[in-house]
């Protein structure tokens, strides 16, 4: 009786203690494991469109923040390195941003469209209207800034076009509507 009674807990035992075990392990996984990203063509999208702006913008964009902003003469495009010690990637921003402000005011913008593979809106008119849109490259703490600015009603509706898109396409959750 005593045999049979330790025979009974024993394998009792056996069988809980495994799964103790498992069920703590599965509710360790649940919280040390972030939900994962909802996954699809978008994502992936994504991660080729910052691959491709890596690439083309030369300095990584997760080390870095754009802004996009909508202003009653224009708008502006503002990058800056995320840490204040990162001079390497402000000053990459830097060169860049000097390149596309001369690019944009020749009516080049391959580097837009490479990095989202597509012509974002607006492009064809701020191109036809180059003469008539004014590009200003200015250094800011962290990074730069590419401030444009119009007095023609079609390039400013261009200008607004194409910021909208970048905004988007970036995902920045700058305002969609005209600041000051």
């Amino acid at each position: 009786m005593k045999v049979r009674r330790f025979l009974i807990i024993a394998l009792g035992t056996l069988t809980m203690v495994p799964a103790i075990f498992i069920v703590k392990a599965q509710q360790q996984d649940k919280k040390s494991s972030p939900p994962a990203p909802m996954s699809g063509m978008s994502n992936m999208q994504d991660e080729k469109m910052n691959e491709r702006g890596d690439h083309v913008m030369g300095f990584d964009h997760t080390k870095t923040t754009h802004h996009f902003r909508l202003l009653s003469d224009g708008g502006s495009i503002e990058i800056a390195a995320n840490s204040s010690q990162d001079k390497e990637s402000r000053d990459q921003i830097r060169m860049h941003l000097g390149h596309i402000a001369k690019m944009f005011a020749d009516g080049n913008f391959n580097a837009p469209m490479l990095i989202h593979d597509q012509i974002p809106p607006g492009v064809p008119t701020m191109q036809k209207l180059k003469s008539d849109i004014q590009y200003k490259f200015e250094e800011t703490e962290q990074g730069a800034r590419i401030r444009m600015s119009t007095s023609s009603p079609e390039a400013l509706r261009a200008i607004y076009d194409f910021l909208r898109f970048q905004i988007k396409e970036h995902k920045t959750g700058d305002s969609l509507d005209v600041g000051q």
